[in-house]
Parts: structure tokens; C-alpha cells; sequence
């Protein structure tokens, strides 16, 4: 049900943009208003476009509405809030902390690496 909404959605998005681009602009505020007469800025196209955006604008606010709602209901009653202050599980006795299987775990006799070639053999001397 929620991606019919979504769809009807999308569709009336699509189509508001077009019918507000397809209107004549009467304010001329970027000065390419006005003009002309013309076979398609007759009073009668005006107002049924008009009439047109205000039934995509409702429909498209209707389907806003109904998605939030959706959405609202599918939710989690919980905070995030209340999330953030949860423990982490204790790892039982036995059992690697979480996070530990994602590298796999070094052999006992393994040597440790050499160390890198520019590194001091030993630290430097304190100046007191």
C-alpha cells in the first residue's frame, strides 16, 4: 500500500512541477512576462490551469499526509534517546567481546612484525 501511495506520489510531483512550468507568468519577475497576445495565454487556459495546479497541490499534500502517517505507524514506539543510554551486551564467559570476528585471531608463537626501517632502535634520550 505504502509504494501505491508513494507512486501516486512521485506521479503528482512530476506533474505539479509541469503545470506550474507550463503557466504564463504574470508578475515578470525575471522581466519575460506580459507580451504579446497569443493563441495560449487566453483568460480561459489561465484559469483551467489554475484550477489545475490547486488540484495537484491538494492531492499532492493528501499523499504527503498519508505517507507520514504510514510511516509514523510503522515506526518503533521507543526513543532514540532512550536508545542511546542501552548497554551493550556483556560477552558471556568464553566468548570473544563483540566485534572480535571480523579479523581472524593471531597465532600464540607468531612473531611480532619488524619494526619500520626509518624507526630509532631505541627511544631517545630524556634531557633533564
Amino acid at each position: 500500500m505504502e509504494n501505491v501511495v508513494l507512486t501516486i506520489h512521485l506521479i503528482l510531483a512530476l506533474l505539479l512541477v509541469g503545470v506550474v512550468l507550463l503557466q504564463r507568468s504574470e508578475g515578470g519577475g525575471l522581466g519575460m512576462g506580459g507580451g504579446g497576445n497569443s493563441v495560449m495565454t487566453g483568460r480561459g487556459a489561465s484559469t483551467a490551469l489554475q484550477k489545475l495546479t490547486w488540484i495537484f497541490a491538494a492531492a499532492f499534500i493528501v499523499t504527503s499526509l498519508t505517507l507520514t502517517i504510514m510511516a509514523a505507524r510503522k515506526a518503533d514506539s521507543a526513543s532514540v534517546l532512550d536508545q542511546i543510554g542501552a548497554d551493550a551486551p556483556a560477552a558471556q564467559e568464553g566468548e570473544a567481546p563483540a566485534g572480535s570476528d571480523l579479523l581472524p585471531p593471531a597465532p600464540a608463537d607468531a612473531p611480532l612484525a619488524p619494526p619500520a626501517a626509518d624507526a630509532p632502535a631505541t627511544p631517545p634520550a630524556a634531557n633533564d
